[in-house]
């Protein structure tokens, strides 16, 4: 089993930035890639960026330029740096691991979850 939590939400105004993190604990060596999601009130658990084993990234458009998705393998964390932020940006947002090898933008592909962090943004 793979523990993930995340940390580094809170409250912020409009064009600002905060830095999540993610700490992997467990059964870390069968972890392939990860990646970050967001789910608003009232939606769909949604990707917000992808990274593999080797450093690939993806990004959905709504958010690049502005996200930065990273990983430190000797620390098992994740980041997602997050730039000019926006109020549609609100959300909780939740790590996740796969076992899979490549880069997974698939949400049923991700086999382990965080409880995730809330991230507010004022307008």
């Amino acid at each position: 089993q793979v523990q993930l939590v995340e940390s580094g939400g809170g409250l912020v105004q409009a064009g600002g930035s905060l830095r999540l993190s993610c700490a992997a604990s467990g059964s870390i060596f069968s972890i392939n890639a990860m990646g970050w999601y967001r789910q608003a009130p009232g939606k769909e658990r949604d990707m917000v960026a992808a990274i593999s084993s080797g450093g690939s990234t993806y990004y959905v458009d709504s958010v690049k330029g502005r996200f930065t998705i990273s990983r430190d393998n000797a620390k098992n964390t994740l980041y997602l740096q997050m730039n000019s932020l926006k109020p549609e940006d609100t959300a909780m947002y939740h790590c996740a691991a796969s076992r899979s090898s490549g880069l997974i933008v698939s949400r049923r592909l991700y086999d382990y979850w965080g409880q995730g962090t809330q991230v507010t943004v004022s307008s």
